[in-house]
C-alpha cells in the first residue's frame, strides 16, 4: 500500500473545548468517554487522561453494530484490566444502553453511599460526555434523554458549545463538543479516524484514503471487500488498481470508459463508514504479559 501522507486537523474551537473541559470538570462526578468500536485505540483522545485525571471513569464502545462482536468483547475484557468499566452499545438504536445507567451508578456506588449518609439521596448524578468529533455523543444523548436534544449529523464538528441535558430519575449530561488533538504521532491513527469520518473529508485527499482503505480491506478483510463488491481474486493488486475495479464493477464510468474514480472513492468510504461492506474492527486490544 503507498504510503498515507500526514493527516492533521485542528480547527481552532477545539483548544477551546480543552479548557472548557477542564474547566467543566468541577461541575461532574463522573466522565463517560465514548470511543468508535471500529477503532477504540486510535479513537482515544489521548489528552483524555490527563484532562480527567481523578475523575471516575467509564467507557462506551459506541457503533458496535458496525464492529467485530467479538473483538469488542475483547476490549470491554481490556478496560476491565485497566479499571476502566466499559459497555459495548449502539447509540442509534439504543441496543446495549439499558446497562448504561446501572453501570453509572456501579462506578459511582461508593459516591452514592456517602450522598445518602449526608442526606442528599435526592442529589442529580453530573455526568461529562466526552468523545472524538462524530463519534455519537449527540445520539447517546437524544437516546438517553428520548428525544432530539442535541444536534446529530453524520459528519464532525456539529457540536460547538457545552450542553445540559436532564433525564429522569435524577441525572444530568453535560455534552461536550468533539475533540481531536493537535498532532496525530501515529500516521495509522490520523488514517483511521479518517476512514471513520472522524476527521473532516474536505481536509483530505478522498482518492488516496479509499484506496488506503481498500488496501487494507483487501488484505485482512477479502471475503468481505468481494461480497460487497465482487472483485474476484486481487491477490498482490495495487491499491489505486483495486479503487478502479470497484468503480469499474459499479458502472462508474464517465466517456472514454474511464473510471470515476473520486466517485467510486466517496462510495466506498460512505459504505465503509455505514457498516455495508460488513462488520469490521480495525484494531485489536494489546496483549497482556501472559499472551505474549
Amino acid at each position: 500500500m503507498t504510503e498515507t501522507p500526514s493527516i492533521q486537523w485542528f480547527p481552532g474551537h477545539m483548544a477551546k473545548t480543552r479548557r472548557l473541559m477542564q474547566q467543566s470538570l468541577s461541575l461532574v462526578d463522573i466522565v463517560v468517554e465514548l470511543l468508535d468500536a471500529r477503532i477504540p485505540a486510535s479513537s482515544r483522545n489521548p489528552e483524555i487522561d490527563r484532562l480527567t485525571k481523578g475523575k471516575p471513569r467509564m467507557v462506551v464502545l459506541n457503533k458496535n453494530d458496525m464492529a467485530d462482536g467479538n473483538i469488542t468483547r475483547q476490549w470491554c475484557t481490556y478496560f476491565a484490566s485497566k479499571g476502566i468499566p466499559s459497555l459495548a452499545a449502539d447509540c442509534r438504536s439504543g441496543n446495549g444502553l439499558k446497562a448504561f445507567l446501572p453501570t453509572v451508578k456501579e462506578v459511582l456506588s461508593e459516591e452514592l453511599l456517602r450522598w445518602e449518609k449526608k442526606g442528599m439521596a435526592g442529589r442529580p448524578i453530573r455526568m461529562m460526555i466526552v468523545g472524538i468529533p462524530n463519534v455519537g455523543k449527540s445520539s447517546l444523548i437524544n437516546r438517553l434523554a428520548g428525544s432530539k436534544r442535541a444536534k446529530v449529523e453524520d459528519r464532525p464538528g456539529v457540536t460547538r458549545g457545552r450542553q445540559w441535558v436532564s433525564l429522569e430519575g435524577g441525572i444530568e449530561l453535560l455534552d461536550m463538543p468533539g475533540v481531536l488533538w493537535p498532532k496525530f504521532d501515529d500516521r495509522q491513527v490520523g488514517e483511521f479516524l479518517a476512514f471513520t469520518g472522524a476527521v473532516k473529508d474536505d481536509v483530505i485527499d478522498i482518492e488516496h484514503l479509499a484506496m488506503r482503505l481498500l488496501g487494507r480491506l483487501n488484505n485482512d478483510f477479502h471475503d468481505l471487500l468481494d461480497a460487497r463488491y465482487k472483485v474476484g481474486d486481487t491477490q498482490g493488486m495495487e491499491d489505486a488498481d483495486l479503487l478502479e475495479l470497484v468503480g469499474r464493477k459499479r458502472g462508474m464510468l464517465v466517456s472514454g470508459g474511464e473510471v470515476n474514480t473520486e466517485r467510486a472513492a466517496i462510495t466506498v468510504l460512505d459504505e465503509f463508514r455505514s457498516g455495508k461492506i460488513g462488520r469490521i474492527t480495525l484494531e485489536r486490544p494489546p496483549k497482556t504479559e501472559a499472551e505474549k
